[in-house]
């Protein structure tokens, strides 16, 4: 996080903490900013000292802002603000952004007739991702700080690599090993004494929109971020191969949630698998494969009538999943107390 630090520090937050919190001996810098273009704050001092790159990939050179703050860029409790704002902000857009793309462009809004389809259930997923995201962005950032205050095994060069095949394996690792703790925290949040208060609220959708891939309870949504927290401070991770990966989490969790069943795969745990989780809350709880799905005997293989539109979408089909999700939702919730509405009735008979 340090690289992403550094680059929004250059572009936003220095200049807003120079207006903010001006250092007292502002004029000084300003008129010895040739002679320390390179430089920044040591926390809490005036002079500034040698300002080092997170990367060797590219340098940025601070604007005079860097110079103008009694919080310098390497004040923890400045680090710890910005990080908090990095993560709820950049998160929401992340989300914002490629969840309408998926919303937009790949989700059959045939959907919208289905009838477990809630009622004004796009707003529900949007007004539920903004309550989680702040309060998740809480409980994230200490991991953020320690990364970008070097308790973490994250390096800049290929070269400083365990060895040089490790650039390539670190992407199977990660995927591998936070799958597998995801699988465990993912079970357990099913777990009768738990679902109900954390994980409910995203089981809230049964014909899940890709604005649906954010809206969970916070602590679930935290609780399942872990492993992908914690892995750096345990094993070796590129820098950048962690941010490309941190992407990638976020687009995958949105395109799990979009509904259009593309990998019809034994080994992938796509939508369609996801899809099967939502329907019938008890399998498939599996991140980015079946693996442990299948060694937990949680597996269940998507429906064939999932991958072809024109039995996906029909009367029979949706009849069929309606009864036994009703079934199972009984013996796992109770009494079903989301809220349908009239409107999505009125379309599905429009439609069928």
């Amino acid at each position: 996080m340090d690289i992403v630090l550094e680059v929004f520090d250059t572009f936003v937050f220095d200049r807003l903490y120079a207006n903010a919190f001006p250092t007292l001996s502002t004029g000084k810098l300003e008129g010895g900013m040739q002679s320390a273009a390179t430089s920044t704050f040591s926390s809490m001092r005036e002079l500034p000292t040698a300002y080092h790159s997170p990367t060797q990939l590219w340098t940025l050179e601070p604007t005079k802002y860097a110079f103008m703050s009694a919080w310098p860029r390497d004040n923890i409790w400045r680090q710890t603000f910005t990080l908090y704002l990095i993560t709820w902000l950049f998160g929401l857009v992340v989300y914002f952004i490629f969840a309408s793309l998926s919303y937009l462009f790949i989700f059959d809004h045939a959907t919208f007739t289905h009838p477990k389809y809630l009622k004004n259930q796009v707003r529900l997923e949007i007004k539920q991702t903004n309550v989680a995201l702040p309060i998740m962005a809480i409980f994230t950032v200490p991991f953020f700080v320690g990364e970008v205050r070097g308790y973490a095994k994250l390096y800049d060069a290929p070269a400083e690599a365990p060895f040089w095949l490790y650039n390539i394996l670190q992407f199977p690792f990660f995927i591998t090993f936070t799958d597998f703790f995801i699988y465990w925290i993912h079970r357990g949040l099913h777990h009768p004494r738990v679902y109900k208060t954390l994980h409910k609220p995203h089981h809230k959708w049964i014909m899940p929109t890709p604005y649906a891939s954010h809206a969970f309870h916070p602590l679930d949504g935290f609780a399942q971020s872990i492993p992908y927290h914690i892995f750096p401070f345990i094993f070796p991770l590129n820098k950048v191969a962690y941010i490309i990966l941190f992407a990638f989490i976020n687009i995958w969790t949105v395109f799990i949630h979009d509904g259009e069943y593309v990998a019809n795969s034994s080994i992938i745990n796509g939508a369609a698998c996801h899809t099967m989780h939502h329907l019938y809350f008890n399998y498939n709880y599996g991140q980015f494969t079946t693996l442990w799905d299948r060694f937990g005997g949680s597996y269940r293989k998507p429906n064939e009538e999932l991958f072809r539109r024109e039995s996906k979408m029909s009367k029979q089909e949706w009849e069929r999943q309606c009864k036994e999700m009703e079934t199972v939702q009984r013996e796992v919730e109770g009494d079903d107390d989301r809220n349908y509405g009239d409107e999505v009735r009125r379309l599905q008979k429009k439609v069928l």
